[in-house]
């Protein structure tokens, strides 16, 4: 294994106060940094205090979007201990990224031990508040200095943490969504698999519509026939029609979430059926229509589960559940959280202790 350097800060931040942290504000003292360069490959792996870096104003990054990222956190359990949910899934989605815009790949076990490491580090910035977390953002950068149209033959590795507020401090209040009509988010053979910065640039403007129309969040159809379901702006969704459990199948244009998977696998172990396919909108409002639509929610990193309570399409505007949180949405979440914060066993081999 490559050594991994170690520079600690001399300055460590003062901690915000954790009934206000809010998500992304705030930044723990170290990051990790590990470089590119062609035909040395990737080197110098390094935690050093967390710092503005220098990039020359061609950075290929700037121009032509070369970048990836991904999400994760750290959670503090109630006997004081810290754990990772699942890492080896993110760095693995991470590569998979990679190859999609042409960066070379890292070394998963190297990365991994980079995190354990740098969050063993900052474990004093992992809050113990009730639903409280420390987000953790892997990235990585083109910075060669050229403005051809060409892969980078430079780049940065970095990882940043944030402690994070609870997402529900009052309960679990289901969201309100709208079907985007006129844009699209993705299509397959593009890069909606891959977590890059382009794909958030271009679901901006539905977020924004859905903003001004009093939704929460945008519900992407597929680009091409613009009837398909693929995802809301930062999850996977799931609708329970008549005791099944649906999710739109990874056809290429959305993004394999691992709460996504995670709720798959939770719910095949429950004995609850599930179905991974193809769902239209239509279906949707006809399940709605007849009284078998139950449940619908959406899955991610930062909310776990985000029940919806509505869904707007053209002029039908459907109310589910009543507008309250569903069985299987509740049960979901309790289980996720339980295992994330060491309150349940983990029968899946997910913990990663720090």
């Amino acid at each position: 294994m490559t050594e991994i350097k170690i520079e600690l800060t001399k300055n460590p931040k003062e901690k915000p106060s954790e009934d206000s942290l809010g998500f992304g504000h705030y930044f723990t003292d170290h990051m990790f940094i590990m470089d590119y360069t062609e035909g040395k490959g990737w080197h110098d792996p390094r935690i050093v205090p967390y710092q503005p870096i220098t990039l020359e104003p061609s950075s290929m990054v700037f121009h032509y979007g070369q970048t990836v990222f991904e999400g994760l956190k750290a959670y503090r359990t109630a006997d004081g201990e810290v754990q990772l949910f699942r890492p080896d899934a993110n760095f693995k989605r991470l590569n998979h990224s990679n190859e999609r815009l042409v960066i070379p790949a890292v070394d998963e076990e190297l990365a991994l031990e980079a995190l354990k490491k740098l969050v063993d580090i900052d474990r004093d910035w992992v809050p113990s508040a009730p639903g409280t977390s420390l987000y953790i953002r892997p990235f990585i950068i083109a910075t060669e200095p050229f403005l051809g149209v060409h892969p980078s033959r430079n780049y940065l590795f970095m990882i940043i943490m944030s402690p994070s507020g609870s997402y529900y401090k009052g309960g679990i209040d289901p969201v309100k969504i709208m079907v985007e009509e006129r844009f699209v988010r993705a299509v397959v053979g593009g890069t909606g698999e891959a977590k890059t910065g382009g794909n958030y640039a271009s679901s901006l403007i539905g977020q924004v519509i859905a903003e001004e129309q009093g939704y929460a969040q945008t519900l992407w159809l597929d680009g091409k026939e613009n009837r398909y379901i693929e995802e809301v702006g930062s999850m996977n969704i799931f609708f329970k029609i008549n005791g099944t459990v649906i999710t739109p199948a990874l056809t290429g244009s959305i993004l394999p979430g691992i709460t996504r998977d995670s709720m798959i696998k939770v719910l095949k172990s429950k004995n609850i059926p599930v179905e991974e396919r193809r769902i239209t909108i239509e279906e949707v409002v006809e399940a709605s229509q007849n009284g078998t639509l139950e449940e619908v929610f959406g899955t991610g990193t930062a909310a776990v589960i985000s029940p919806v309570g509505e869904l707007k399409y053209l002029d039908h505007k459907i109310i589910i559940n009543d507008g309250k949180i569903g069985e299987v949405s509740q049960m979901l979440y309790d289980t996720l959280t339980g295992i994330q914060y060491g309150k349940l066993e983990d029968p899946f081999g997910w913990i990663v202790r720090v």
